[in-house]
């Protein structure tokens, strides 16, 4: 057990060397999005380290199950599909596997910066909304 609490804290040690997207310099609401899905989103939905026993994460393992005859990709931070309404749900009502987080663990503003980090991919969802 000890062995992987170490391998888990290197990976999360070693995640911003090791090629994940990082949001643009200065777009404070990114930033901490990327901060949150660090924290909560991370150690489930990473890429893994490649080594024995945690080639894949659980969360990044059954994406990759779900949609494995598709282009879509099993790691969030490189989903293009993905939009902020989704994502809300997704957090809040859990699904599969994933369990629910509250408001207590993942804040309502938190939450709008994850959601936003993780639909930063998609052009959709980037497009500025019209106003009439």
């Amino acid at each position: 057990m000890k062995t992987a609490t170490i391998a888990v804290g290197a990976f999360l040690a070693l995640s911003g060397h090791l090629g994940v997207a990082q949001p643009p310099a200065g777009d404070a609401q990114l930033g901490h999005g990327k901060q949150v899905y660090d924290y909560w989103c991370l150690p489930c939905h990473g890429a893994g380290l490649g080594l024995p026993g945690f080639a894949e994460l659980p969360g990044t393992q059954q994406l990759r199950i779900k949609y494995r005859d598709s282009a879509i990709s099993p790691l969030l931070e490189e989903r293009t599909d993905l939009v902020p309404d989704f994502v809300k749900v997704m957090v809040r009502q859990g699904v599969s596997f994933m369990p629910q987080f509250r408001k207590t663990e993942i804040s309502d503003a938190d939450l709008d910066a994850l959601a936003a980090y993780l639909a930063r991919n998609n052009p959709a969802s980037a497009a500025p909304a019209r106003s009439e």
